[in-house]
């Protein structure tokens, strides 16, 4: 009590009034907050709703961050100024690089110091937050300490990707705020062109289309880049069938742990990350990781993960444009936008607004693109059932070393970045859907043309497949930084897929028996090595090595596609 009332004295008088909050709320629903799922009259009940719960926090300055992206960039620049005229809170809203959201989280942790009131770091964190005691799960917050302050119009079941920020536990413990798809890119314009279809056939014996599998993309990729025209030219510019990235880099590990590996076909099938074996490869049995190699069970260093790199590798050199190998993730994102990319195989729709923009080379004269998303194909591996995909999920977190009067101001912030009088017009800013409302709302229904299939695909069951890093993972920020140092030896050829995956999967062995002694609810208890024969004879993950892993390529017409997705197929 003796720490409150000397955080309330210290806090700066604030000549805030309430009737200044109502109008800055007119102000804001009328020029900004349009279109919104919520009539203006709801929106303004909303908004009152705030004004009301954040009297005891007036005069406070609020200190969040979260990474560089335009969603993000849109609350920096915009929804933090709206919250501070409509509630009398102001708010520091930090923009930095996603490695260095993970970096100050740990800080804080670590040296038991507030140097953030929230972060919104990525959900791919649930497996360690929900592991650890520095994180306060939501569902306690809102149900004691934060019941006062957590919105009656939150509506948590809206929300698309509440069950990837829900631990083992059945504990939300974050509240997602922005969120993003990896899928399968492609020139539309191209790939209907009855000249280009024909040669097609000709050279393959089978119909240019998304590819279902990897033997499809492979073709696909040969054929733009080496026998399009005769010699991989459309309109006289060389042009690519595949587009990717390989510098030694953070972003390179980004890669292969949002999903690559169970797009090849590792791990087990199981909603939403595979079970027992996931999507990285790790065994969890009664939430307890036992294992990443093979000999424990686990999945990183088997065949259908040895498959992958092979095959990330193998395209990299063969396909995409010789500088695409010395890139990282952000100088890699904006390459299909400049018009010489035919397809893409692992893009993030997070770049769609930024494919979006009159007069690109990807764009027609009317603003529609010239290109469209779908599922990416999978490969040898993939069985029905198993992860097609990943989503990034970014979501507030709340930790417990944060005085409560800043933690409670800050989840008002955190409400107001994702309540429905803002997120219609912060998904239209950025693109990066939280809200099934918004999703299903009358504007993307009537603008659903010029996003190239995005709308369609996060309208479908379709989307459940894509996931995030799920509750297998127990210390993501120590586990992940081994998998580009692992990937960028393959690129170089200073080992082989084998052998980075054998190391990858030795060293994720050694973190989880370092954290098995530390101990603790769910904490990783290894199984003892046995002969890799033993799991492979075993049903599921690890699967022994395919004879054939190439298989009958095959192609789906794209529009038969959207059929499909707005049939709810």
């Amino acid at each position: 009590m003796a720490a409150g009332c000397t955080q309330s004295a210290e806090r700066p008088a604030s000549d805030f009034r309430e009737a200044d909050g109502r109008a800055a709320a007119q102000r804001w629903v009328s020029e900004e907050f349009t279109p919104s799922t919520l009539s203006r009259d709801q929106q303004l009940a909303e908004m009152e709703w705030f004004i009301k719960a954040a009297a005891p926090y007036r005069g406070m300055q609020i200190n969040v961050v979260s990474e560089t992206i335009t969603t993000h960039e849109y609350e920096s620049r915009q929804l933090a100024k709206a919250f501070t005229e409509i509630t009398g809170i102001r708010i520091k809203h930090d923009l930095i690089q996603e490695g260095d959201v993970v970096e100050k989280l740990q800080t804080q942790i670590q040296g038991d110091q507030n140097i953030y009131d929230a972060y919104v770091n990525d959900s791919d964190l649930i497996g360690t937050h929900s592991r650890g005691d520095y994180v306060i799960p939501l569902s306690d917050y809102m149900a004691g300490e934060g019941k006062n302050v957590t919105s009656p119009t939150l509506d948590l079941d809206d929300f698309i990707g509440i069950s990837f920020t829900t631990g083992p536990d059945k504990k939300i413990y974050q509240l997602p705020d922005q969120q993003f798809a990896n899928l399968y890119w492609f020139r539309y314009d191209w790939f209907t062109d009855p000249e280009i279809k024909k040669q097609f056939r000709d050279a393959y014996g089978y119909d240019l289309g998304v590819p279902v599998n990897w033997a499809a993309y492979e073709d696909i990729a040969d054929f733009f880049t080496n026998k399009v025209n005769g010699n991989g030219t459309i309109d006289g510019t060389k042009v690519y069938g595949h587009m990717d990235y390989g510098r030694k880099d953070p972003s390179l590990g980004w890669r292969f742990t949002d999903a690559w590996l169970s797009m090849a076909g590792n791990g087990d099938a199981g909603s939403p990350n595979g079970l027992p074996v996931d999507e990285w490869g790790i065994r969890v049995e009664n939430c307890r990781p036992v294992g990443s190699s093979v000999t424990r069970g686990g999945d990183v260093n088997g065949p259908a993960s040895v498959y992958a790199l092979t095959k990330y590798v193998d395209w990299l050199k063969k396909y995409a444009p010789k500088e695409a190998a010395g890139m990282n993730f952000s100088e890699s994102g904006p390459v299909p936008a400049q018009g010489h990319i035919a397809q893409q195989v692992f893009w993030y729709t997070s770049f769609t607004a930024d494919m979006t923009k009159p007069g690109l080379p990807v764009v027609n004269s009317d603003g529609t693109p010239k290109w469209r998303i779908a599922p990416s194909p999978h490969g040898a591996y993939w069985k029905e059932g198993n992860k097609l995909g990943y989503q990034d999920a970014g979501a507030w977190t709340l930790l417990r070393n944060t005085p409560q009067d800043r933690r409670a101001a800050a989840w008002l912030y955190a409400q107001f970045v994702t309540s429905k009088t803002v997120s219609l017009k912060k998904s239209i800013a950025g693109l990066t859907f939280i809200r099934d409302s918004d999703i299903r709302s009358d504007y993307f229904a009537e603008n659903s043309a010029d996003y190239g299939g995005l709308i369609e695909f996060y309208g479908s069951p379709a989307r459940e497949q894509w996931t995030p890093t799920g509750t297998n993972v127990p210390d993501y920020p120590r586990l992940a930084q081994l998998w580009w140092q692992n990937v960028a030896t393959a690129v170089t050829g200073e080992t082989t897929a084998q052998q980075s995956m054998d190391n990858l999967a030795k060293q994720q062995d050694d973190i989880l028996s370092r954290l098995e002694r530390r101990g603790g609810d769910c904490a990783p208890k290894l199984n003892p090595e046995r002969d890799a024969q033993f799991w492979y004879d075993q049903p599921g993950a690890p699967a022994p090595k395919l004879a054939d892993e190439r298989g009958k390529p095959a192609t789906l017409d794209y529009d038969e596609l959207i059929a499909q997705w707005k049939a709810g197929n």
